[in-house]
């Protein structure tokens, strides 16, 4: 069934009214020299783990060999069902690798990959049917299932210091590339019906690897995520998340490493990145389906992280239509010399929008970010995501802060591009230092840019 903007607030457990501005009406500005970080410890205070029932439920004991040859997606779906069914626990994978397609997970289960253990995942794209509600790349529409895959539950958890390994560099995933993604773009704008929008067999359109769709109170803690299809955990329509202490090594095409994807409340700390793309990223829907939607991103703390990866440390977009709000990060390490990755960060922060998007980003703060060697700019904020765009609906960027970020390597150490039409409006930088720059500041349609104690190349920025 299609589901109205309200109906998809409501059933994500989020309130349609107040979550997005209007078309066209600028967020309040607040005064630069106000704190945003004030506001942290009673974000963190509202964002709290699952607990679950002391049981376990030992995936052999429902069939699971770790042989690395037995497909036990039935396994795993009868331990699952088993805890469900019984109030919830906690189904255990034992040492060993447990080859599977894809997992549905339930209500009140944590999924426990001991220390030793691989759930490994089948290259057969058969067996990920049927067909899900997804929200690939910003758009939604039915498409393979996801690796694992949540719809609709409370209180699930993935933990232990074990492997969840996708596999995708040994099946046919690498080679579909983008898929008929074109076709998915122009159903978007047309508004035509989610239920009519069936992508899977036949339209190469790759899973993403984890996937909680109108979930809350997630938990997701200690284990190794690695060779995803595609996006390696995303959190869609979602809330109450808590990431930590994971790692992520994603080194194919589309490999972003956490995306929060219209979701609220989420802290993601202590964690590393190897990524193909962006480490940690801030969605909240596509173009006209996005904004049709209409539940933002908001509420997320990220912190303690390490990220390599090929584009953005912490990224916002380009899929933002819905809206983002009080985004922060601190305390996290670029390309740092003890986690290297198989790229360096192009960006420490990265806000990619277009006219095509639309939307409100309003209050995304770093603080204590540092490290070596970015491949680009440092900061790049800019509405001219792949061209600009052409649909004008201009996005708006407001009320962005920088403070005490040390970067010692980097072409740029700010690109600032908004549009004539639609300027970038309110930043702070602070207490910053940028060394090993090459080339000047690109700032264009920006105002109320301050430099406030920063220097770059040992020079204090005009």
């Amino acid at each position: 069934m299609s589901l109205s903007r309200r109906d998809f607030a409501r059933v994500s457990g989020l309130t349609a009214a107040g979550l997005l501005l209007p078309a066209g009406v600028a967020a309040a500005a607040p005064a630069l020299g106000r704190d945003p970080w004030r506001e942290v410890p009673a974000i963190l205070a509202r964002i709290c783990p699952p607990r679950f029932r002391r049981k376990d439920y030992d995936v052999t004991a429902y069939g699971a060999k770790g042989d690395g040859l037995t497909k036990n997606t039935e396994a795993f779906y009868r331990a699952i069902t088993a805890c469900h069914r019984a109030g919830g626990g906690r189904v255990v994978v034992p040492a060993g690798t447990f080859l599977t397609g894809g997992i549905r997970l339930l209500s009140n289960v944590e999924l426990h990959v001991r220390e030793g253990a691989t759930i490994k995942f089948s290259t057969d794209p058969n067996d990920y049917l049927p067909l899900v509600l997804t929200r690939w790349e910003g758009t939604l529409c039915y498409n393979y299932q996801p690796f694992i895959y949540a719809f609709e539950q409370k209180n699930i958890a993935i933990t232990g210091k074990g492997t969840i390994d996708g596999d995708a560099p040994s099946g046919k995933w690498a080679s579909w590339g983008a898929g008929n993604t074109a076709l998915l773009r122009q159903w978007g704008e047309e508004g035509k019906p989610v239920e009519e929008r069936i992508m899977g067999v036949g339209m190469n359109m790759r899973p993403n690897m984890i996937q909680f769709f109108r979930c809350q109170n997630l938990l997701v803690e200690d284990v190794l995520i690695k060779n995803p299809a595609m996006w390696s955990l995303h959190f869609v329509f979602s809330k109450n998340i808590t990431v930590r202490r994971i790692e992520i090594y994603s080194t194919n095409s589309q490999g972003d490493g956490v995306d929060l994807d219209s979701s609220s409340y989420a802290h993601v700390h202590d964690s590393k990145f190897n990524t193909n793309d962006d480490c940690v990223v801030i969605k909240c829907g596509r173009d006209a389906d996005g904004r049709r939607v209409g539940i933002p991103s908001t509420h997320v703390v990220v912190e303690r992280c390490k990220f390599s990866g090929r584009w953005g440390g912490i990224t916002v977009g380009s899929e933002m239509s819905g809206g983002v709000r009080k985004v922060f990060c601190r305390d996290c390490e670029i390309n740092a010399p003890d986690y290297p990755g198989r790229y360096p960060i192009k960006h420490a922060l990265y806000i990619k929008c277009n006219q095509d998007r639309g939307g409100v980003i309003d209050g995304v703060h770093l603080r204590n970010v540092f490290g070596q060697n970015v491949e680009r700019e440092i900061l790049f904020v800019s509405m001219f995501y792949q061209g600009g765009g052409t649909k004008g609906f201009f996005p708006q960027i407001n009320n962005l802060t920088i403070d005490k970020m040390r970067i010692n390597g980097g072409r740029i150490a700010a690109t600032f591009r908004g549009f004539p039409q639609q300027h970038i409006r309110n930043v702070l930088i602070s207490n910053s230092t940028f060394t090993g720059i090459t080339q000047p500041n690109l700032i264009e349609n920006t105002d109320n840019l301050v430099f406030r104690n920063t220097t770059i190349n040992g020079v204090v920025p005009a």
